[in-house]
C-alpha cells in the first residue's frame, strides 16, 4: 500500500473548526462519542432478531415459513453488521475497548467473514486514503467493470451499467467464497495486496466451516426439507444481502460526483485529507431518522469518515453542526436524495464504460 502525504488547504482549517464544535457540543450535552442507551438497546435487538430468526428457521414446518425466516435472518444479520459491526470495529458502539473488540468479533465472524481482514483494512486503507487507487483496498480493477481511468476500456464495458445488478447479486458469496480466499495468496482484483497473520488464516478457515456448518450443514441434517430447498434459501438469502449491500455503500464512493485524486510520482496529494473525504463521499437522506436507524449511518458516509470516532447514534445531533462548518469554508458538502446518488453511480458505470477519462460533475446542491 502507498503511504502518501497531504498537503494544508481549506479543508485544514475546517476541520479543525470542526473538531473544535463537536468537542464542544458533546461537552455541553455531557455525553460520550460512543453509544449510549439508545445503541445498548439497538445492540439488544439485533442480536435477539439474528438468534430468534434463526431458531425459527431451524424449527420451521413449512418449507414457505423456511424460506421466509432464513431470509430475514439474513436481513436481520445484515443489519447487525451495518450498526454494531461497523462503529464496533471502529471502537465507538460501546465505551468498553473490550468489548467493541468482542462485538465485532462475533457480529463479523459469525458471518463467514474475517473481521481482522476487514476491520485492519477498513480503517488503515479505505478511510486513510478513500478513493485513491494503490492505497484504498476498495478501489478495485476487476475485469468486468471498470471502475478507474487507468483499467483498460473494452468493448464490452459499455453494457457494464445494464449487467452490474446481475453481478451484484453475487458480491456477498464472492466476499464469502472468494475474496478473502484468494488473499491468501496475494491474488485478488483489488489494487493493494495484503498479508494475513497465521492466527487469522487459521480463524478465517474455521469461521468459514461454521458458517457453512449452520447456515447450511445443519439445516439439512434437522428439517425435513430436500437438500437443494436449503441450498436454494442459502443462495437467495446471499443474493439480497449483497443488493442492500451495494446498493447502501456503492452509490456513497462510486457517483459522478465524486472524485478518484490522484498522487505525483512523490506519492504527494495535492489536498488536505479532510477535502479528500469531502469529495470522495456522497451522503443521502443524511437527515433521515429512518435511515439512521436501519443503515447505521452509512447514509452519512462524509460526515463518518471525518469523524469516525463517533457512533452513528449522534449523527443526527452534529450533522447541523457539520453543514454549518462546512459552509462557512466553503467546503462542498454533496448531500442528496437516495434517488438522486442511485442515478449519480449508473451514470458513473456508464461513463466509465464509453469514456477513455472521467471528470466528476461540478455538485451544485
Amino acid at each position: 500500500m502507498k503511504k502518501l502525504k497531504f498537503a494544508t488547504d481549506e479543508g485544514s482549517a475546517f476541520y479543525k473548526e470542526l473538531r473544535q464544535k463537536i468537542d464542544i457540543h458533546f461537552l455541553v450535552n455531557k455525553s460520550e462519542r460512543t453509544g449510549n442507551k439508545k445503541m445498548l438497546f439497538k445492540i439488544a435487538l439485533y442480536f435477539t432478531l439474528d438468534i430468534l430468526f434463526y431458531v425459527l428457521m431451524i424449527t420451521s414446518t413449512s418449507l414457505a415459513s423456511f424460506l421466509v425466516f432464513y431470509l430475514l435472518m439474513g436481513l436481520s444479520i445484515l443489519l447487525t453488521a451495518f450498526n454494531i459491526s461497523h462503529d464496533a470495529a471502529h471502537g465507538v458502539a460501546v465505551k468498553s475497548k473490550f468489548w467493541n473488540r468482542i462485538l465485532f468479533s462475533i457480529s463479523f465472524n459469525l458471518q463467514g467473514n474475517n473481521a481482522y481482514v476487514w476491520g485492519k483494512n477498513h480503517n488503515e486503507s479505505h478511510h486513510l486514503y478513500t478513493n485513491i487507487e494503490g492505497s484504498d483496498i476498495d478501489v478495485l480493477n476487476n475485469p468486468l467493470f471498470r471502475m478507474t481511468a487507468s483499467q483498460p476500456l473494452k468493448w464490452y464495458h459499455k453494457y457494464q451499467q445494464y449487467y452490474a445488478p446481475f453481478l451484484y447479486l453475487l458480491y456477498s458469496i464472492n466476499w464469502f467464497l472468494f475474496r478473502e480466499t484468494l488473499m491468501l495468496i496475494n491474488y485478488s482484483s483489488r489494487t493493494i495486496k495484503i498479508e494475513i497473520p497465521k492466527v487469522e488464516v487459521i480463524k478465517l478457515i474455521v469461521y468459514k466451516l461454521l458458517y457453512i456448518g449452520y447456515m447450511i450443514v445443519l439445516p439439512i441434517y434437522i428439517l425435513p426439507f430436500d437438500w437443494s430447498m436449503i441450498i436454494l434459501a442459502f443462495v437467495l438469502n446471499h443474493f439480497m444481502v449483497s443488493l442492500l449491500f451495494v446498493g447502501v455503500l456503492g452509490v456513497s464512493h462510486l457517483s459522478d460526483f465524486v472524485h478518484h485524486p490522484k498522487t505525483d510520482s512523490n506519492n504527494n496529494l495535492a489536498m488536505s485529507w479532510p477535502k479528500l473525504q469531502m469529495c470522495t463521499s456522497v451522503d443521502y437522506n443524511p437527515s433521515s431518522t429512518f435511515f439512521n436507524w436501519t443503515l447505521g449511518g452509512f447514509n452519512a458516509h462524509a460526515l463518518h469518515h471525518l469523524l469516525p470516532n463517533i457512533c452513528h447514534v449522534h449523527y443526527l445531533d452534529i450533522l447541523p453542526i457539520f453543514r454549518e462548518v462546512a459552509k462557512k469554508h466553503n467546503m462542498t458538502y454533496m448531500e442528496m436524495s437516495y434517488r438522486e446518488s442511485l442515478a449519480a453511480h449508473f451514470r458513473f458505470l456508464k461513463i466509465m464504460g464509453t469514456k477513455t477519462h472521467f471528470t466528476p460533475r461540478t455538485y451544485e446542491g
